[in-house]
């Protein structure tokens, strides 16, 4: 399968990421995304758009969502 012509290299996201805002903001964006901080928190904290938190989560990893049913709800069903 041929990559889109308007890939973007994660790691040359990453690379402008900390020209422009150094290895601890870096540090401190991702730390934010793994504790599921609002886009417009984080673009709060780092001046940017919610748009550009966006564009640097998906160059930067994957949404995984998950949907953990109520163990009272799996032993009602028998699934438990």
């Amino acid at each position: 399968m041929k990559p889109a012509e308007n890939a973007v290299n994660p790691a040359t996201v990453a690379a402008n990421f900390i020209h422009q805002y150094g290895k601890a903001r870096f540090k401190r964006f991702l730390k934010l995304v793994q504790q599921n901080t609002s886009g417009e928190e984080i673009a709060t904290e780092f001046g940017v758009s919610r748009e550009r938190v966006r564009q640097w989560k998906n160059a930067f990893g994957n949404v995984i969502q998950s949907y953990d049913v109520n163990p009272d709800i799996l032993k009602l069903a028998g699934l438990k």
